[in-house]
């Protein structure tokens, strides 16, 4: 509730400002006001010479990474005609983005799908958004403005040798805007059959010759999705959100920016879902729920350049979030990061850094679901070291590096690295790496009673039957293999080529427990249990085909297609027969994308995309294409109209259910249009 009271008032006093500042500087701001950038109109090298910092906590060019990498840039965001970022990911080559219902996604790379996909690391600006409660990311409070974000940078495969900890399958870094690139106002509406009702109005300005600035506000209220056939009128999923923040970037000094930004929220989401109301009940019942979402965050970065050959970064932040569901989950965070970054010679840089977070959490819980003990904290410390040689001029780099983090649950794990990157010449390269990473117990791991039903038993006993975490869980391991090759065939097409074969330890199994009498809650019954064990093995491998065609000055074309193999298998002394084959079906074996973006004249543009994603074999999903299409009218330099139609080729189709998490109902996913105006002065 406090939350939501100070929801309020930022959000009332970031309309206010904005208010004021759009009557003070508007006629000041209207010829300053910047154009985004349009790489529709960049030359492939030019592409190629992106900068990305996600991959070895360095800038370095999209052409000298070892690792397979997409990045999203602001151009593809505004062509694209999505209005979330998991919508944003579908169109990253070996990323799996399933929606479950109006407001939950599964999203993974490289396979291991779920509603909490806990193998992939998610960060804002470099800050850790993975909840350590049931390990995964809540997307539904991840809604940015997508305006001010400057690029996403996508790793597929290991980063945990920088990241650390559950950075396994994938890294997601989605970094934003500085104040400088967003002064001016902006007004954003629009609205559409399914309901997407949404606006963000933002104001951004500089104090000075030394500070920038920016202040938003933003909501959107989106209707119930379709439900399954005889399950009722509505999906009961639909939801609203509201977000307001500010972002402040400083020059204390030649060598020294300073940077300070955080986010409120608050919202309600429909929360179709099956529950255990009592032991007493045979079974899970279909209930329609209301969760309360609120939270914020506040961060503050501060750079210093010792040289052009070092320079140093220390940054802090402070989360909170609460969540009203089933769980009823509140928690707190706060971590501190330091990078150091250093040439030592004419060919070698290094890079270290150390990280502590630490993080508390209480939750009420549920007769479904509950954690013991129900409130815990947990305090994790990390170092890294990375060594980048350049063993042959311009042609060969090595890099060399670990993360060492320790946590209070697994305790100690290293996290090694070795990469190398061959440039044959200015439009061909080749990278190959070996990595290991591990995904840390989550709470649900290790403390989490889960009731799935009850039965009377043939002499007239009640007996429960109830799933237990357990406080002795490992670390997940993996050891990646990975290779790629990329080739710039002439200024007009470049080809982007990755392959893979993970090697998976230690994952979750449910193995049967020994059975217990227990008298509370009323009556007297019998559990029948079972406990988390990490007696799960296996191997994936796939490959990943990506190419970028540009017909001419006006047109480009993006192809992309991928395909994977799961095999997990169980220990010897394992009793689990159906965690693996539900992993080996939580992704489709191949996925293919298509992506057209057209400047039809110097104002008016045409993108489309076409997706196809094969089935779901655990779950009997079928396999769907998705078809996208929009027109965006620049009608002046500084007022753009568009129409966006999103599913058009089904009224409705299913895109996952997840049988590790089956009290969250999935709902069918509908064909949508809206129209958006966009005004920046």
């Amino acid at each position: 509730m406090q939350i939501e009271i100070r929801m309020r008032i930022w959000l009332s006093v970031a309309v206010a400002a904005l208010s004021l500042c759009v009557c003070a500087r508007a006629q000041d701001t209207q010829n300053t006001q910047q154009k985004p950038d349009d790489l529709a109109s960049a030359s492939l090298e030019d592409l190629m010479k992106v900068e990305v910092t996600s991959v070895s906590k360095k800038e370095q060019t999209l052409s000298r990474t070892a690792a397979a990498v997409f990045v999203i840039t602001q151009d593809d965001i505004a062509r694209s005609g999505a209005t979330n970022i998991p919508d944003l990911l579908r169109m990253v080559p070996g990323l799996n983005v399933a929606q479950i219902n109006a407001s939950t996604w599964a999203i993974s790379a490289r396979g291991l799908n779920g509603q909490f996909s806990n193998e992939l690391l998610v960060l804002i600006d470099g800050r850790n958004v993975y909840t350590p409660t049931f390990g995964g990311v809540f997307w539904d409070t991840l809604d940015l403005p997508l305006e001010n974000i400057e690029r996403i940078e996508v790793i597929r495969g290991p980063g945990a040798s920088v990241w650390g900890e559950n950075a396994v399958n994938g890294v997601v870094n989605i970094i934003r805007k500085k104040g400088a690139d967003t002064r001016g106002g902006m007004v954003t509406v629009g609205g559409g059959n399914t309901g997407p009702t949404f606006g963000t109005v933002q104001y951004g300005g500089s104090a000075g010759d030394r500070v920038d600035y920016r202040v938003y506000g933003k909501y959107f209220d989106n209707e119930d999705m379709r439900p399954f056939p005889g399950s009722g009128d509505d999906g009961g999923d639909g939801w609203h959100l509201a977000r307001a923040g500010a972002r402040t970037d400083a020059w204390l000094s030649e060598r020294d920016t300073l940077t300070v930004q955080g986010d409120l929220y608050s919202g309600r989401e429909g929360d179709p879902t099956y529950v255990l109301t009592s032991l007493l009940a045979p079974g899970p019942v279909d209930e329609q729920l209301f969760v309360n979402v609120s939270g914020g965050f506040v961060q503050s970065t501060w750079n210093h350049v010792f040289s052009e050959r070092s320079d140093t970064t220390l940054s802090g932040s402070y989360d909170t979030y609460g969540r009203s569901d089933l769980l009823q989950d509140h928690r707190k965070t706060g971590s501190l990061d330091f990078r150091h970054h250093y040439v030592a010679g004419e060919r070698q840089e290094l890079v270290w850094g150390a990280t502590l977070r630490y993080t508390t959490e209480d939750s009420e819980g549920s007769a479904w679901l509950s954690l013991v003990p129900p409130d815990q904290d947990e305090t994790m410390f990390s170092f890294f070291v990375q060594d980048e040689i350049e063993a042959i001029a311009e042609r060969l780099y090595i890099t060399v590096g670990s993360k060492f983090e320790h946590n209070t649950y697994s305790g100690f794990a290293a996290m090694p690295t070795a990469r190398a990157v061959y440039q044959f010449n200015r439009r061909q390269m080749a990278w190959a790496a070996v990595s290991h990473a591990v995904r840390s117990p989550a709470e649900t791991d290790t403390s989490l009673r889960l009731n799935v039903g009850a039965i009377t038993l043939p002499d007239g006993m009640l007996a429960a039957i109830s799933s237990f975490g357990n406080p002795n869980s490992k670390d997940e391991g993996l050891v990646a293999y990975e290779a790629g090759y990329r080739l710039t065939v002439k200024k007009s097409l470049s080809v982007d080529v990755a392959a893979y074969y993970n090697d998976y330890d230690n994952q979750d199994s449910e193995e049967p427990e020994a059975s217990f009498v227990e008298n509370t809650p009323a009556p007297p019954h019998l559990v029948l249990a079972t406990i988390e064990e990490n007696l799960i093995y296996g191997e994936t491998h796939g490959a990943e085909v990506s190419a970028k065609w540009k017909p001419n000055d006006r047109w480009t074309l993006d192809w992309s297609y991928d395909f994977e193999r799961i095999h997990m298998h169980r220990s010897l002394n394992s009793q689990d027969f159906s965690t693996g084959p539900d992993t080996e079906g939580s992704a489709p074996h191949q996925q293919a994308r298509v992506q057209s973006a057209v400047n039809l004249t110097n104002r008016l543009s045409w993108n489309t995309s076409a997706d196809f994603t094969d089935r779901l074999e655990a779950q009997g999903v079928p396999s769907y294409t998705r078809l996208d299409t929009n027109l965006i009218w620049r009608i002046r330099d500084h007022i753009t109209f568009g129409v966006y139609g999103q599913n058009l080729l089904r009224d409705r189709h299913l895109e996952y259910f997840d049988p590790d998490n089956s009290s969250t109902r999935s709902t069918l996913i509908r064909r949508s249009g809206y129209a958006k105006l966009t005004w920046r002065f």
